[in-house]
């Protein structure tokens, strides 16, 4: 296992969903940009019921930082190409409203 700490924008929203056992968890897409400025998808499920309500609470484009357990992968393109990703359980999440007090806009 690698622990990673990932930070990008939100591509898309936030999903709830059930498990076969009834199990709750949430998953959702990062877009992280790297050093040479390609863009990397993050996979991301959360099954910490905090982070879970924090990311069903971002939107589309948000930015957030992600850590947890980080599997990378590869997929390939419509076109052949061969591209990274990266797998993510996520453990934590900062994000910008998390600094605000309470009756901050």
């Amino acid at each position: 296992m690698i622990d990673g700490l990932v930070s990008g924008r939100l591509y898309g929203e936030a999903q709830l969903r059930t498990g076969q056992n009834g199990t709750r968890f949430v998953t959702c897409k990062v877009r992280a940009v790297t050093n040479d400025g390609d863009t990397i998808f993050v996979n991301v499920i959360a099954f910490d019921n905090g982070v879970q309500t924090a990311l069903l609470a971002l939107s589309d484009a948000d930015s957030v930082a992600l850590s947890g357990a980080i599997t990378p992968k590869v997929w390939t393109d419509k076109n052949g190409l061969v591209k990274p990703a990266v797998d993510m359980v996520a453990h934590k999440l900062l994000t910008a409203y998390e600094g605000r007090k309470d009756g901050d806009a």
